[in-house]
């Protein structure tokens, strides 16, 4: 393998096969294995009982101890489950950005998220979906549904990114209403469950909903190694990329259909978990200084947000114990308000 140094950049070469390698993005998600890396182990030291960090690495690598049962079987699923569902949120959230141009677009503002709460309400609501092993599947469809119907409504010989995300907007408006409507009419008993899991918790969160997120987001790498690719082709204009005889509807419809499945299973895993797919990007783009958003780093952030945020709603209220939704919407929602400042101020210039 041979280097090749680019301003910015290293070309990695190993026979014929090559790629650029952004060196601050490669230097920020480094820093961000670390930083994650200490809060896992934080999250599992911390509880009702505190365990040591060297503890918690014997229980890791294996070795028996006195708090294996709390930190193996208590502790590890949940915080594996928030590691899946903030990856696959930030990857979600970059790629949906990435193709709409637009740091407001996420799956929460686009209607991807609504489309999977509304579904889980209404059916939870009267009845249909009664056991919890089936929620997971009602979210997906539903989250897949109203993706895919705000991609073709705004599609208009081409996908317009403005159309897009205002198309997203209203969706996400009329679910919202939708839902509301079913938790008011629905059974009362069964509406309370289903504004639990509004919440977007990781209470009760084990290997079964790791398993098969884990298996969504293994077979989505070949997918997203071919959308970081194909990242700086959906940067042009419609009318560059037709002149470079690029197939810019088909790279956009792939990376948005990819994350809107990501999102529709992240929801599904544990519930409609706010901002996290929104902020993530955004936060790994600052960080890389990079021309396209990093979609591995924007998955580590994900990942970070999401374990962080579940530590702080075990721990903020002990021994109450807080949704990590509510965690996250109440970072998410001043920052929404900041992007929506910058955003017109810059557009007023």
């Amino acid at each position: 393998m041979s280097t090749v140094a680019l301003r910015g950049y290293t070309a990695l070469r190993a026979g014929r096969a090559s790629f650029l390698l952004h060196r601050r993005s490669a230097a920020a998600a480094l820093g961000l294995l670390l930083v994650l890396a200490a809060t896992v182990v934080a999250s599992l030291c911390l509880g009702e009982s505190t365990v040591s960090p060297a503890e918690v690495v014997g229980v890791l690598l294996g070795r028996p101890g006195p708090h294996e049962l709390v930190v193996g079987e208590f502790r590890l699923p949940r915080v594996v489950v928030g590691l899946l569902v903030g990856t696959a949120l930030g990857l979600a959230g970059a790629l949906i950005q990435s193709v709409a141009r637009n740091p407001l677009a996420g799956p929460d503002v686009v209607g991807v998220t609504w489309g999977a709460t509304a579904t889980v309400v209404g059916l939870t609501a009267y009845g249909v979906v009664g056991a919890a092993g089936q929620v997971p599947y009602a979210a997906v469809a539903g989250g897949l549904v109203a993706g895919l119907l705000v991609y073709l409504l705004a599609w208009r010989r081409g996908l317009h990114a403005q159309r897009f995300v205002l198309i997203g907007i209203g969706i996400s408006v009329a679910l919202s209403s939708l839902t509301s409507v079913f938790l008011t009419k629905g059974d009362g008993f069964q509406a309370q469950a289903a504004k639990v899991w509004m919440t977007g918790s990781l209470n009760g969160s084990g290997y079964d909903q790791a398993g098969w997120l884990g298996w969504v987001l293994l077979a989505a790498v070949p997918v997203a190694l071919w959308a970081a690719r194909s990242q700086r082709s959906i940067s042009f204009d419609d009318a560059t990329a037709v002149g470079l005889g690029l197939r810019l509807d088909r790279i956009r419809l792939g990376m948005a259909l990819l994350g809107i499945v990501l999102a529709s299973c992240a929801a599904g895993a544990a519930g409609p978990v706010d901002f996290v797919a929104l902020t993530a990007p955004q936060i790994a783009l600052r960080l890389a200084r990079s021309a396209q958003i990093p979609l591995f780093c924007s998955a580590l952030t994900g990942a970070l947000v999401v374990v962080l945020a579940d530590l702080l709603a075990r721990r903020l209220l002990a021994p109450t114990e807080l949704p990590v939704g509510v965690v996250t919407g109440l970072v998410g929602a001043p920052y929404l308000m900041w992007l929506l400042i910058r955003s017109r101020r810059g557009s007023s210039r």
